[in-house]
């Protein structure tokens, strides 16, 4: 287990965003505080915002859907931008987008729900970062299963009540997670609960 000194912990409560920095070799642990609930996870390089976590960038260097510990997470620049420290559940998602207004309007005619990418946005102005025109999210917790004829579902996770990933920055980031707002798919378990996040040093 990874030893750390915590200097920072909050809690996004269910539905909500938040941003936060993280300096090189700092650590942050995402833990799903109930159980079954769904973190994207963005970042971008402190220092030159175009230079942003990828996930596919990601799965083409690791020639892998699946993250384990001791792996790397890429920017779209091929360059490390994380590093995974411990992972408890060990089923996540790199392909899904954040979910957004327009994914509600489609999949469930609910136009004005809350989102990922609405929460996204809303915490990373903090820090000055426009609004892409889509987040592609390190989809935590997220229980996507692909079949033999290639059919996606997504499942409910199968993180239990304080289940975790820890990852240590191999660089100077701004990063964000909403806990997802989706209450209509077994995504979340049909229940949406809080994330607790936790920034540390070795």
């Amino acid at each position: 287990m990874t030893q750390q000194r915590i200097i920072h912990h909050f809690t996004i409560p269910a539905k909500q965003g938040r941003s936060f920095t993280l300096k090189k070799g700092q650590t942050v642990k995402v833990i799903d505080a109930d159980g079954q609930q769904v973190a994207d996870f963005v970042a971008y390089h402190a220092n030159h915002l175009q230079e942003r976590l990828d996930p596919g960038v990601t799965m083409d260097a690791l020639r892998t859907m699946n993250v384990r510990p001791h792996d790397v997470l890429y920017s779209n620049m091929y360059r490390p931008m994380l590093t995974v420290l411990e992972d408890t559940v060990g089923k996540h998602d790199l392909l899904n987008p954040a979910c957004r207004p327009e994914m509600y309007g489609f999949l469930y005619n609910k136009p004005e729900h809350e989102s990922c990418y609405h929460n996204l946005n809303t915490a990373l102005a903090e820090f000055g970062i426009p609004q892409p025109d889509q987040h592609y999210s390190f989809n935590m917790f997220m229980n996507t299963v692909i079949d033999d004829s290639g059919r996606i579902q997504v499942k409910t996770p199968l993180s239990a009540a304080g289940d975790y990933m820890m990852l240590r920055a191999e660089m100077d980031l701004i990063a964000a997670i909403s806990a997802c707002p989706c209450e209509e798919s077994n995504c979340n378990g049909y229940h949406c609960t809080p994330i607790r996040v936790e920034i540390g040093e070795r």
